[in-house]
């Protein structure tokens, strides 16, 4: 199964890369700046937004604010109320959303370029005068709070908040950045508006531009579109996270036939010299699919689990460095069995050159099909500013993986990851424990 995997993989990647053209800073007459991607083969233009600050940031009691006010501001602006302005968008096919994240509130929109004036428009007047009218703000509401009530049988949900809540305590990320059900039922429509005038400033903005357009269109569009916005936001920074990793088990009692493990250990900052051989033994130890060694000894050799996985987190207060399972309740102690010696092993054994290599080969080659769209490149140059990454990162990522060495991958397994501290979450019934 895992030579296959590789060899369907090297045969993805011996098809043409996409091409990109340079990375553009664009700087508008008011100062507001972007990144652009000039594409110019399709009449198709997307812009990506955010602002620094995101669900963190909710007030206590009032968790949930930034991702209602994002699920809001496209439901009515300006003169336009939320059935004339969704049926403008449906008219026009276009794309606009606003989302939240833990340290971001943003959006996008998408649109033809015969359609670039209405689109930015109407993206203008969502972000400087939502209206939150009260039908649109109480049927989403309720569709919010469906939808926690949801996840609070979910196991998979339950695991993550309680595997916050315990690393973080009373820090802001411990409360997870979808809100609780008693928080949004205290939002106000004056909550929002406030949120609205003063979280989004043109000093916590990121903007990142892909498609058919130029740099001087792009300067005239910035100054249309966040023009309005108040030169500075209320403070957004927060205090940093101490994460506090536990070694007992903690199992949640939750009558379902399947449990959900979560485990966690400190992560690595993305600015961090050794991130790079971090990024290629995550890749190696959880992050490669079916190539990994997780679902190599977890599922492929002993069957316990349809899918195990790893991955680095980064937040901007916070690093972690996460994996989870799920299987029945008479594996589950057979899988956490498993898993801890597969961390210990890396970390005291180490890691193979072929491993390495075959890491290198797919990161370096998938690399270029992130690029599969102008939406997809706008929302990379964003994060990429949002990273505090150069603005050649997309030049040289590639450079920067292929110069991990194996000898850097295994000093970095026995550094950082801490088998004795990897605090593990059960969501079910597991039988053995």
């Amino acid at each position: 199964m895992r030579s296959l995997y590789l060899a369907l993989i090297a045969l993805l990647f011996s098809l043409p890369a996409y091409a990109l053209a340079p990375v553009q800073e664009v700087v508008s007459k008011d100062g507001i700046k972007a990144w652009l991607i000039e594409d110019h083969t399709n009449p198709i233009v997307a812009l990506k937004f955010a602002f620094r600050g995101g669900s963190a940031l909710d007030p206590v009691g009032k968790e949930g604010l930034a991702r209602l006010a994002s699920a809001t501001m496209d439901e009515g602006s300006g003169d336009m109320d939320s059935q004339a302005f969704q049926a403008k968008l449906e008219d026009l096919s276009i794309s606009l959303h606003f989302e939240a994240g833990m340290d971001s509130f943003g959006g996008s929109v998408t649109t033809l370029r015969e359609n670039l004036k209405p689109a930015t428009q109407m993206l203008r007047t969502a972000l400087s005068t939502p209206r939150f009218d009260k039908e649109p703000v109480e049927r989403i509401s309720a569709q919010l709070l469906a939808s926690l009530r949801q996840s609070e049988e979910d196991p998979n949900s339950v695991a993550a908040r309680t595997l916050y809540k315990s690393i973080f305590g009373d820090h802001p990320y411990g409360r997870g950045s979808k809100g609780t059900i008693k928080g949004i039922q205290n939002i106000t429509q004056q909550d929002l508006k406030n949120f609205a005038k003063t979280r989004l400033g043109k000093d916590n903005l990121v903007v990142g531009v892909s498609g058919d357009i130029t740099s001087d269109e792009l300067k005239n569009l910035l100054d249309d579109v966040f023009g309005p916005l108040p030169d500075k936001a209320s403070p957004w920074k927060i205090a940093k996270a101490q994460p506090v990793f536990f070694k007992d088990l903690k199992v949640i009692d939750k009558p379902v036939p399947q449990s959900s493990i979560l485990f966690a250990q400190k992560g690595i900052d993305r600015h961090d010299p050794d991130f790079y051989p971090a990024y290629v033994l995550n890749y190696i130890l959880g992050g490669g699919g079916f190539s990994s060694r997780l679902t190599e000894e977890v599922r492929e050799k002993r069957g316990l689990v349809y899918s195990v996985y790893s991955y680095l987190v980064n937040y901007d207060q916070a690093n972690l460095w996460l994996a989870g399972a799920g299987t029945q309740n008479a594996r589950v102690k057979e899988t956490l069995d498993v898993i801890r010696h597969e961390w210990k092993k890396a970390a005291t054994e180490g890691v193979s050159a072929q491993e390495v290599q075959d890491a290198k080969t797919y990161l370096t080659g998938s690399f270029a099909l992130r690029f599969n769209s102008s939406d997809t490149i706008a929302a990379i140059l964003v994060g990429m500013q949002k990273d505090k990454l150069p603005i050649d990162f997309l030049e040289t990522r590639n450079k920067q993986v292929e110069a991990v060495s194996l000898e850097d991958v295994n000093r970095v397994a026995k550094s950082l990851l801490q088998p004795q501290n990897l605090s593990a979450i059960v969501v079910g019934q597991p039988e053995g424990l």
